[in-house]
């Protein structure tokens, strides 16, 4: 069997030496010349932030829910190594035309705000729209950014196999499913891609199980190990140039 090469998102970033999501290891990702990079967002006091938690504890010290927190005081609070949240904004220029970037909405009131930034980014000739996934579990948000921003791809994210496989994925007009490495399930890839969609998987940071993917036809996998998908590909690569 022939296998095809995977997109590699870079999953918050390359976190080899830099906290997640922040804009040292996106850069370390861009190094890498990976093709997209992917990040968390939240609306926190109007204001879009980059960062995964709902509450702090894990990165940052403290147990407070970060929507009840003032943005300015959130970002004062430094990462494990050393740097602060990123703003989307800083994000959007750090990026700029590099890479493709895959957004998740993660808490509550982003699309509007989402939605407004991009188009701005875009018209102001930072990148254009086809450079951007917006992606997420919460569907209702989803719905608005296709019709606040329906320039810009949707991907539905799912955990688990629903038993209308990938249909939801429907009244969203989506580009592509993203489901968990845990509920790889053959009826919904083949589902999807029936319906045209791209199949992303995360996250995927075993060498072993690129190979399987592959052969299933999944088209890219998110990643906290970019290099094991630069290195399969390289493999991929090389094999057909001796055939």
């Amino acid at each position: 069997m022939v296998l095809d090469t995977l997109f590699c998102f870079a999953h918050r970033g390359y976190q080899r030496f830099y906290s997640e999501n922040t804009l040292q290891a996106i850069s370390e990702a861009l190094e890498l010349k990976v093709g997209g990079v992917e990040i968390d967002l939240w609306n926190v006091g109007g204001q879009l932030l980059v960062t995964h938690d709902r509450r702090l504890g894990r990165l940052q010290p403290g147990n407070t829910i970060i929507t009840d927190m003032k943005p300015e005081t959130l970002r004062a609070i430094p990462l494990p190594c050393g740097s602060k949240i990123p703003t989307l904004q800083e994000v959007l220029n750090l990026i700029g035309d590099k890479a493709q970037l895959n957004i998740e909405i993660k808490g509550p009131n982003c699309a509007t705000l989402l939605a407004k930034e991009i188009r701005a980014f875009v018209t102001d000739g930072g990148a254009t729209f086809d450079q951007y996934i917006v992606s997420s579990f919460d569907q209702f948000q989803l719905f608005e950014c296709l019709r606040l921003l329906p320039e810009v791809r949707r991907g539905v994210i799912l955990v688990g196999v629903p038993l209308d496989l990938a249909a939801s994925t429907a009244p969203l007009k989506a580009y592509s499913l993203h489901t968990a490495l845990d509920f790889f399930h053959k009826d919904l890839i083949n589902d999807a891609k029936y319906r045209g969609l791209k199949n992303y998987i995360f996250t995927v940071n075993n060498p072993d199980d690129l190979a399987l993917l592959a052969s299933q036809g999944v088209d890219g996998v998110f990643t906290d190990k970019p290099q094991i998908v630069l290195n399969f590909n390289a493999t991929i690569m090389d094999t057909r140039s001796t055939d």
